[in-house]
């Protein structure tokens, strides 16, 4: 009988091979995040709990690097300043915390990612609906149905898994896959200019 662990890694390699109908999804969001950024918008990322954390560590890829030395790239995580999460959550209550944020600091352009592992999430929803208004792209990464993020997006790609840990994990290698897939596409364009 297989250990737990066995199982876990058996459970992960399953869904992470599960992906691959979902690789034109993945391309054609960097495609739109690559456009964006070519345009002088920027990149804003949304979730909880451990989405959040997924959310300030693939700002941190775009702005810092992934894999080669190049500009900083223009990418935010609304997930960080606790002034602000604390102060909107208390004076609007917790739904407004990203909402609040987009319509300072989106408009056209820029793209709004925002992480639900459910795809329901109500202050990413409530944030998307605000960067409708705006005219601010929309995009997100989910799991199991794609919840109501799905309808709430221009682009979702769904992983096709249930558990929440699995959906994750998935999530930063989808992250990961657009880091590479951006840092290229801006290289090649430096590269033409030069």
């Amino acid at each position: 009988m297989p250990s737990r662990l066995h199982q876990t890694l058996a459970a992960h390699l399953e869904v992470i091979q599960g992906l691959a109908p979902l690789l034109p999804q993945v391309e054609a969001l960097a495609d739109l995040a690559a456009g964006c950024l070519r345009g002088g918008g920027r990149i804003f990322w949304m979730g909880n709990g451990g989405s959040a954390a997924d959310c300030q560590h693939l700002a941190a890829e775009l702005v810092g690097r992934f894999e080669r030395d190049r500009a900083g790239l223009a990418s935010l995580a609304l997930t960080t300043d606790t002034s602000i999460l604390t102060s909107v959550g208390n004076d609007y209550g917790f739904e407004r915390i990203f909402a609040r944020q987009v319509e300072a600091l989106c408009r056209p352009g820029d793209l709004l990612i925002g992480l639900s592992t459910s795809g329901n999430s109500a202050n990413v929803l409530a944030a998307l609906e605000v960067a409708v208004r705006l005219g601010t792209a929309r995009a997100g990464l989910s799991g199991g149905t794609g919840g109501r993020l799905r309808e709430a997006t221009d682009l979702c790609l769904v992983v096709p898994s249930a558990n929440t840990a699995r959906i994750q994990e998935a999530h930063i290698l989808i992250g990961h896959m657009l880091c590479d897939l951006i840092e290229t596409a801006l290289a090649t364009d430096a590269g033409a200019a030069s």
